[in-house]
């Protein structure tokens, strides 16, 4: 059976060398290209791949976890496997709860990257082993690690958003989101904001800006 894959990178040069890539195995087929979120979902609803390979950072317009998000939830639809160079928890994690059947870093080597498509098109779940051994650590020491949504809080302080920002943005109280610094906090055994980004950003939880 012929997988047929729809590629998702904002990069030209990206796509082309996946596309090269891919074109060496007979039961990989690329479809279609995208380089943004928008076109994704629109490409996923008329080309109907089996799986779409799909980049979180894509510019301008919906992100990667959003255009996950979308193309899951369309009647019958694709497999996605996230192909990022992002590792950190909040990445991770957004993808998985975005619907994502898979999440492999771009130094994977292009053997692996060929097992994990058609692990993600036959139905399982295909994880780099750096991210399976993130989200294992996360299970094993569930009480000090940050859940998702203090993982989405801290990326917004990272940003440099405000607590009426961050409140706005998930929708969220300002009381609630004052809580979730709390526990921020005191998880990462720091007193201010800027402590916090940069312990999360030294371990791994966000990214370094």
């Amino acid at each position: 059976m012929t997988v047929r894959i729809l590629l998702v990178d904002d990069h030209p040069v990206v796509r082309t060398g996946l596309r090269a890539m891919l074109g060496t195995q007979p039961d990989l087929e690329v479809v279609g290209e995208a380089e943004n979120g928008e076109r994704a979902l629109a490409l996923a609803a008329t080309l109907r791949p089996d799986v779409v390979l799909m980049d979180l950072q894509l510019g301008a317009g919906i992100d990667g976890v959003e255009a996950t998000r979308r193309i899951v939830a369309l009647p019958e639809p694709p497999r996605v496997l996230v192909l990022t160079t992002y590792d950190t928890d909040a990445d991770i994690l957004a993808a998985v709860a975005a619907g994502a059947a898979g999440y492999q870093l771009k130094d994977t080597p292009p053997e692996d990257l060929h097992v994990a498509i058609r692990t993600a098109a036959a139905g399982d779940t295909a994880l780099a082993p750096r991210v399976a051994s993130r989200l294992l650590g996360r299970i094993r020491a569930p009480g000090t690690q940050l859940t998702a949504r203090e993982l989405e809080v801290l990326r917004l302080v990272a940003d440099g958003l405000s607590n009426r920002e961050i409140s706005r943005t998930l929708m969220l109280s300002e009381a609630t989101v004052k809580t979730h610094l709390v526990r921020i906090y005191d998880k990462l055994g720091v007193d201010s904001r800027t402590a916090a980004v940069a312990a999360a950003q030294r371990s791994g939880l966000i990214r370094d800006r």
